[in-house]
């Protein structure tokens, strides 16, 4: 059975004596009811893991050795944002989870005009921090030892006006393919239906970064899809059936994840 994997807040380094656990991976240990020499894995999302030994565990906390650092990572093969039209009920809290177990790097919380859920203030900061939760507990599971930000609950035209200005486009000397094939695009894609082009075709280009914008369950307003399409955002299509909130950014992280393993594996595409 694998060693229990522990995601640690306070960063980690190579130290031969015994230090206490922080209290959110202590009581994690004691449900799992941990004894002395038994081994778990400890990440802190800085890169890596490491594999550690109990030393001592009671009520009060779990002492743990720090004894072998590893330089694994289980990332994606490229940054992929998700920025999201909150759907309603637990959906965000699943949303969160499959998400991080499918290599998105940050998740944007979106309030948009037809949005249902709809969160401000204090209660949007706890959600925020119950989010981020879901992130590291998904971490834990899928083996992912970097956890992905959960941003602040903004408004889709305040995020927007955030984004940083995409790179310049081709001079009449310079080709726009040759700066793509240089360093790649930093791709900001709607999934939408409007002058969409299938999924296939809108990621099969080069790049060094992908954001993905995904409406509410009523959609994105006229307004709101102009808004985003001035700030650079193409729309891909990603088949003929109407597909849930929470369930389109999820198909296309997948599709993916799949395309970036099959590629990763001798003789894959």
């Amino acid at each position: 059975m694998p060693a229990p994997r522990l995601h640690v807040a306070t960063p980690l380094a190579h130290n031969t004596a015994p230090f206490a656990l922080p209290a959110a991976a202590a009581r994690h240990a004691q449900v799992l009811r941990l004894q002395p020499g038994a081994g778990l894995t400890l990440f802190d999302g800085h890169g890596g893991e490491w594999q550690a030994e109990v030393q001592a565990m009671d009520r009060k906390g779990v002492d743990v050795r720090l004894v072998e650092h590893c330089l694994i990572e289980r990332e994606a093969r490229l940054p992929v944002t998700i920025a999201v039209a909150m759907p309603s009920n637990d959906r965000m809290d699943d949303l969160v989870e499959k998400a991080t177990e499918l290599g998105a790097v940050a998740i944007v919380p979106l309030l948009t005009e037809r949005s249902v859920l709809r969160l401000v203030g204090e209660r949007a900061e706890r959600r925020q921090a119950h989010w981020q939760q879901v992130a590291v507990a998904a971490c834990e599971q899928c083996g992912r030892n970097r956890v992905p930000v959960v941003h602040a609950v903004q408004t889709l035209h305040a995020w927007l006006a955030s984004l940083p200005a995409l790179p310049r486009t081709a001079s009449s000397q310079e080709s726009q393919a040759s700066l793509e094939a240089a360093a790649g695009l930093d791709l900001r894609l709607l999934l939408g239906w409007r002058d969409a082009q299938p999924w296939a075709a809108a990621t099969g280009v080069p790049m060094r970064s992908l954001t993905l914008l995904s409406g509410p369950e009523g959609g994105l307003s006229n307004d709101e899809e102009a808004a985003a399409r001035q700030q650079g955002f193409g729309s891909a299509w990603l088949g003929p059936r109407v597909l849930r909130a929470d369930t389109a950014p999820l198909a296309a992280l997948a599709s993916l994840a799949l395309r970036w393993a099959e590629a990763a594996v001798p003789g894959g595409s």
